[in-house]
């Protein structure tokens, strides 16, 4: 028997969708932005061509899912909901995103 409150998996479109737009708002937001490059090692020269990069977006999402105040500033300003980015969170987090199932 199928559990009722079960949520659909993430859809891979949705997600790299929803890890696009955190770029997108960490643009606008410098010290976010200073502060996720800084993590993660990318240099901001290097941003276009790391968006192809499935590893790269799943660091965008869990950087903003690891921070619930930056989750909850991302949410607000751009009328996203927190489910959406927790879905893409589990989508890049899924087993099998190493072996090229994404």
């Amino acid at each position: 028997m199928r559990n009722k409150s079960a949520r659909p998996a993430p859809s891979s479109q949705a997600a790299q969708e929803t890890a696009i737009a955190i770029l997108g708002w960490l643009a606008g937001e410098p010290e976010m932005l200073g502060r996720f490059l800084a993590l993660s090692g990318v240099q901001a020269d290097q941003l276009r061509q790391a968006v192809n990069d499935p590893g790269f977006l799943a660091g965008i999402v869990d950087f903003l899912a690891s921070h619930e105040p930056t989750l909850l500033a991302f949410c607000a300003a751009t009328d996203t909901a927190p489910e959406t980015v927790m879905m893409a969170w589990q989508y890049f987090s899924s087993p099998g995103l190493e072996s090229g199932d994404y």
